[in-house]
């Protein structure tokens, strides 16, 4: 099934199903939340003060983008200045491979907050296939922004950021995008009771003080 999945894309990226694997699951937690809702910052202060490893979907999606030799660079590129979803086959892979890496190196390194993913429902459907039985998936960690506070957020970041979505054409697709496609597996979530909301509007430490005491209850 998997082979089917990625056809080639699977032949290049080392096979989870080791014996370090599968003596311990990763434990998920997947974070969401509009453009500028302040995941990354938020993921980086959990790693501080938690043990867990941030991996964002989106910059890993830039770092293979940007990687000499990538064959998936152009693709990726086009897809990311126009908004779009990157195939989820790309993007499953770049995760797996970060997470074993990263547990092959420290056994305890265990948890992963992954950021910006599941982004639609091939996203989804695309993890579950693969990863079902070899990552569990804690929660959704979802930072509840208003539209206006991320656009904002990110006009200001593109100042000094370099991204090259972070202007206000590839702005408002990302924002249609998430509003259709992200938003719904919010809510599906929601439905199994696996959704821990913040009130991402806040200052960063607010915010923090939120996320900290949902880690603390979750364990």
């Amino acid at each position: 099934m998997i082979s089917r999945l990625f056809g080639n894309v699977s032949q290049r990226v080392p096979s989870l199903l080791n014996p370090l694997l599968l003596m311990m699951n990763p434990q998920v937690v997947f974070v969401l939340g509009g453009p500028g809702a302040g995941k990354g910052t938020q993921c980086s202060k959990i790693v501080e003060g938690f043990n867990y490893t941030h991996l964002s979907a989106g910059d890993l999606l830039r770092a293979e983008r940007a990687r000499e030799g990538s064959e998936y660079g152009m693709l990726i590129d086009n897809y990311i200045k126009e908004g779009q979803i990157v195939p989820v086959k790309i993007t499953i892979n770049l995760l797996r491979k970060a997470m074993e890496e990263t547990m092959q190196k420290d056994e305890k390194k265990y948890r992963f907050l992954i950021d910006g993913f599941p982004r639609n429902e091939d996203n989804l459907q695309g993890w579950n296939t693969v990863m079902e039985g070899n990552a569990d998936v804690k929660f959704v960690l979802f930072f509840d922004c208003s539209i206006e506070v991320c656009i904002n957020r990110c006009l200001e970041r593109g100042k000094s950021s370099g991204r090259t979505d972070d202007n206000r054409e590839s702005l408002e697709k990302r924002i249609q995008t998430y509003l259709k496609s992200t938003q719904p597996i919010i809510e599906q979530y929601k439905k199994l009771g696996k959704v821990r909301t913040v009130d991402a509007s806040r200052t960063v430490d607010q915010v923090f003080a939120d996320v900290k005491a949902i880690l603390d209850k979750e364990g």
